[in-house]
């Protein structure tokens, strides 16, 4: 017997009963579904619903970070260097609001992808949550050359 054949008949009526609103994703924020992958085979690429506290903290500091980044850039571009990056080498000279906007939009896709990774085992050797703790670790070092660039400037020739 088919599946669709056990079925007698729909008694669904077409109209939609499920309403959205902030208050559903508001309930999903406080109680998650899914904390765990339902199969054993999930373990390895496993995508959730809720991700620790932590992994929310790095999210922010690499977004904080990022607009630390680009403040600085923009002013050590005041006092005559370059932007090294090409694709941001881009926006800079034109227009700063999209420089920002780019640079946070592509921060913000970066982290967004980075957390969905976070659970998962990546080349089934670490979790994806050590690439996040990387990111912040290099951002770090990134604006702590710049600080550095900007409290000595080098000399111009």
């Amino acid at each position: 017997m088919h599946a669709t054949e056990r079925v007698p008949n729909d008694r669904r009526s077409g109209v939609e009963r499920r309403h959205y609103s902030i208050a559903a994703y508001w309930r999903g924020a406080l109680n998650p579904r899914r904390r765990m992958g339902r199969r054993t085979t999930d373990r390895v690429y496993t995508i959730i619903d809720w991700h620790s506290p932590r992994v929310l903290a790095l999210v922010l500091l690499i977004l904080g970070l990022s607009t630390l980044d680009g403040v600085l850039t923009l002013m050590l571009m005041s006092q005559g260097a370059q932007e090294v990056n090409p694709v941001m080498a881009l926006f800079v000279p034109h227009n700063l609001g999209w420089f920002a906007a780019i640079k946070l939009t592509l921060t913000s896709v970066g982290a967004a992808i980075l957390v969905v990774c976070a659970r998962m085992k990546l080349f089934r050797l670490f979790p994806g949550e050590v690439l996040l703790y990387l990111v912040v670790g290099c951002y770090v070092a990134l604006v702590a050359y710049e600080l550095e660039l900007l409290a000595n400037p080098p000399p111009t020739f």
